[in-house]
């Protein structure tokens, strides 16, 4: 009997480096990331519970307007709602990312997308929430850093270029210093800031050159026998003891005991 393929590689988006994977099962992401990705340090990774959605913050699914002013007046919302809740003497926080940051993980909605190194950690977020939301496949993203900056750079080189929100429509990494975020370092966690209104595999098609490198990648996994793969993450000290080092982090893991047989 012939050997089950793993995986089917296209490419999503004729010339400009995206790539679409199909594994045919959760069991073979170890081999994907092994053999495709190990020796490329500088790609970043996002997981979704739904391969249908897009690489859009939270804010810009609820605010539709690229120029609108109530995405500064949610953050002074946020500042001054946070007055008095966060310690004796908290850490002056100065950068406006650094703010949304801090929100980010305590549910605001926000223009940065989360991503992590680690792209164990990437499906743990995904596979945790395709169980929840019983959706077919779920996604795992890898993103070049690298990518970014070339087309950054190309967007910054275009005179005249539209402007979005007053700004060049480029990308911004984010990796806030603040001590605040202990989770950030347990998820070996960082933020994309994008155009407003502008998904990010939208942004690399329409300023990327025509490229044969893998910028982006969306690995596809059907939506079958997640709960051994929360158990084979589990064992590799990936759960979300680990990810969320509060309480909050220690009900959540008592809970996925509760519901994932031998977990």
């Amino acid at each position: 009997m012939p050997r089950t393929k793993r995986w089917d590689t296209r490419i999503a988006k004729d010339g400009c480096g995206i790539v679409e994977v199909t594994l045919s099962s959760w069991k073979y992401f170890s081999d994907y990331i092994s053999q495709e990705m190990l020796d490329y340090s500088s790609y970043i990774y996002r997981g979704h519970g739904n391969k249908l959605w897009l690489l859009e913050p939270t804010l810009d699914r609820f605010i539709k307007e690229p120029e609108s002013n109530k995405r500064a007046q949610h953050l002074e919302s946020f500042k001054f709602s946070t007055r008095g809740r966060r310690g004796n003497n908290p850490p002056n926080i100065e950068g406006e990312n650094d703010w949304w940051a801090l929100g980010q993980h305590h549910g605001l909605r926000t223009p940065l997308l989360d991503w992590s190194e680690s792209p164990f950690v990437a499906l743990y977020f995904a596979a945790s929430e395709a169980i929840k939301l019983k959706t077919k496949q779920l996604s795992v993203f890898c993103i070049s850093q690298e990518t970014i900056a070339e087309i950054n750079d190309i967007v910054n080189s275009f005179e005249p270029i539209e402007l979005i929100n007053s700004q060049k429509p480029t990308v911004k990494i984010v990796r806030p210093l603040s001590d605040e975020n202990s989770r950030l370092v347990s998820q070996r966690g960082l933020f994309t800031r994008g155009p407003n209104n502008l998904d990010l595999e939208s942004w690399i098609i329409k300023f990327k050159p025509k490229s044969k490198h893998m910028d982006l990648i969306k690995i596809n996994i059907p939506n079958s026998n997640l709960e051994s793969c929360l158990k084979y993450l589990n064992r590799m000290n990936v759960n979300a003891s680990t990810l969320f080092p509060d309480l909050e982090g220690a009900s959540i893991f008592c809970n996925q005991t509760l519901e994932v047989e031998g977990y």
